[in-house]
């Protein structure tokens, strides 16, 4: 069964846009894109990120890295998902060469690669996760499903403020976070003994109000700044 088959109407056309290449640095995000999202980033956020590149960099290659380590816990816990085992491994990888390229990019920028403290906001969608399978599988992936396409649009947000280099590169990634985006989905819409439209709903409501509440520390998926 193919993937515009199993998810809803407005899924499948924003999954046909982003096959078909569209260009998200445009001023008008494509509206498949809000149909998924509830919310779209703050303007606060957007003036927050680019008056602080140094902190953007350091946590977008730390998520890179969750992204990667992500994929390989599910590649671990759920041995017997074929169609998993495929598209995680092949999500790994990309994530990782994705977290090797912000690096090579902030080395270049003299910005050193460090720790820096999680956002709430993984955290927050994780925390939902029913603990019964196939329950937690399911929202697993669709909150996986949230995390790249929220990324994707925090991308798309920024390329037009950005530098050449730095442009190019979120721009490459704009699309493979919409490939990611959509093998979550499709995964769980595949996996699920039932339709994921709720679940779906139930945590875009929770991805609203961490994008929208006020955020003391900011992160790449973090809310609004607090002194905005």
């Amino acid at each position: 069964m193919s993937f515009f088959a199993v998810l809803p109407p407005q899924y499948r056309l924003y999954s046909r846009v982003l096959l078909l290449g569209f260009d998200m640095s445009d001023d008008l995000m494509p509206a498949e894109l809000l149909d998924f999202l509830p919310c779209r980033t703050t303007q606060p956020w957007v003036d927050a990120a680019l008056g602080n590149e140094r902190l953007l960099m350091i946590d977008h290659a730390q998520c890179e890295k969750k992204a990667a380590s992500t994929a390989m816990s599910l590649m671990y816990r759920y041995t017997s998902r074929a169609d998993l085992l495929t598209k995680m491994s092949q999500l790994a990888r990309e994530e990782l060469l994705h977290f090797e390229q912000v690096v090579t990019l902030m080395r270049e920028r003299g910005i050193a690669y460090e720790h820096v403290s999680a956002s709430r906001y993984a955290q927050g969608l994780r925390e939902h996760v029913r603990e019964q399978e196939p329950g937690r599988l399911i929202d697993v992936l669709i909150v996986g499903a949230y995390i790249e396409a929220r990324s994707c649009e925090r991308f798309a947000c920024l390329i037009p403020h950005l530098d050449d280099t730095l442009a190019k590169f979120y721009r490459s990634l704009v699309k493979s976070e919409g490939r990611h985006f959509e093998d979550y989905l499709e995964l769980a819409a595949q996996y699920a003994d039932e339709p994921i439209d709720k679940r779906v709903a139930f945590f875009g409501e929770v991805e609203r109000s961490l994008i929208e509440s006020p955020d003391s520390e900011f992160r790449f998926h973090s809310g609004v700044p607090a002194a905005a």
